[in-house]
């Protein structure tokens, strides 16, 4: 059997790992990557071919992965000059990584359509552990023939791959997710701060309440780290900021209410107002250290 030629634009924290994964797979790989450098590394790294443009990378591929920042990133290497849809061949399939509004996965879906080849938006969920690991949770969008093209190759990476409904559905179903995970965080920072100023031993609560209802991946994976101010990692403030305002805007457009989700969107501004918008999303517990008024004294009663 013959490689399938793949090309990757993005070679960013989640692209790298992923785009290797393909690699040590045996497709024959193409990237391209806006800072050349990363796109060098990545070659040194793994077998492929480095491209100067999206358009020369996506040339005579068969399926060609996208893992940008936005939706503006996402046009400019998909729609604009130089971009994917100048040269991506009949039958090619195109797939919508990056976290993005799913106005624009329907657009891209429409161009493909409009060349006669294959879309799907496939936002993924696990983090960079999970892009490293080939562990991610993928959240497809598209029409079922194109979903199927894509599975085989998609659980390189994966753990688990769902189509959700047509072009869209994967973003809608990944704004789900965040709402989910951004509540979860600043839950979790709350009661760790609220242990440790009760003067409880944390390590002792954590054992104990992670095999009970409470327990959760971001507890599992995370609670230690945030106590011990470790955030230098992972999914940053600012591209959750991102996904929480992509979230509000499908949710007013919907007319539904997310005052929590809302919430934390002000918190996470809150930690890049401590200039550390690259911190992980797990930062909400520096906020809360340091925004949270401070316990009184031992012999001052809790109302002054």
């Amino acid at each position: 059997m013959s490689k399938i030629n793949a090309a990757f634009i993005g070679l960013g924290t989640m692209g790298y790992p992923m785009a290797g994964h393909l690699a040590e797979a045996g497709l024959s790989m193409t990237v391209y990557n806006r800072t050349a450098s990363r796109a060098n590394q990545w070659a040194r790294d793994f077998s492929g071919r480095i491209a100067a443009t999206p358009a020369e990378a996506a040339a005579g591929a068969a399926m060609v992965f996208v893992c940008v920042g936005n939706d503006d990133d996402l046009r400019q290497v998909t729609l604009g000059p130089d971009g994917v849809l100048e040269t991506l061949s009949e039958r090619a399939l195109l797939v919508d990584h990056p976290t993005a509004s799913a106005a624009v996965a329907r657009e891209l879906d429409a161009a493909c359509r409009d060349r006669q080849a294959d879309f799907i938006d496939a936002p993924v969920s696990g983090g960079q552990q999970g892009a490293e690991n080939g562990q991610l949770s993928i959240m497809c969008g598209g029409d079922d023939a194109a979903y199927q093209r894509a599975v085989p190759v998609l659980n390189h990476y994966a753990k688990a791959v769902n189509l959700m409904g047509p072009a869209g559905s994967g973003q809608l179903t990944k704004m789900v997710n965040q709402v989910c995970i951004g509540g979860l965080i600043q839950g979790l920072a709350e009661a760790l701060d609220f242990s440790r100023r009760a003067g409880l031993d944390t390590d002792k609560v954590l054992a104990a309440i992670s095999q009970g209802a409470s327990g959760s991946w971001q507890m599992e994976n995370r609670a230690e780290l945030m106590l011990a101010g470790d955030y230098d990692f992972g999914f940053s403030t600012t591209l959750m900021r991102k996904d929480v305002g992509l979230v509000l805007e499908e949710a007013s457009s919907m007319n539904v209410s997310l005052p929590v989700t809302a919430l934390v969107g002000q918190f996470l501004a809150d930690v890049d107002s401590l200039g550390e918008a690259a911190w992980d999303l797990s930062s909400l517990m520096e906020r809360q250290r340091r925004f949270a008024p401070a316990s009184p004294p031992a012999d001052e009663p809790a109302g002054g």
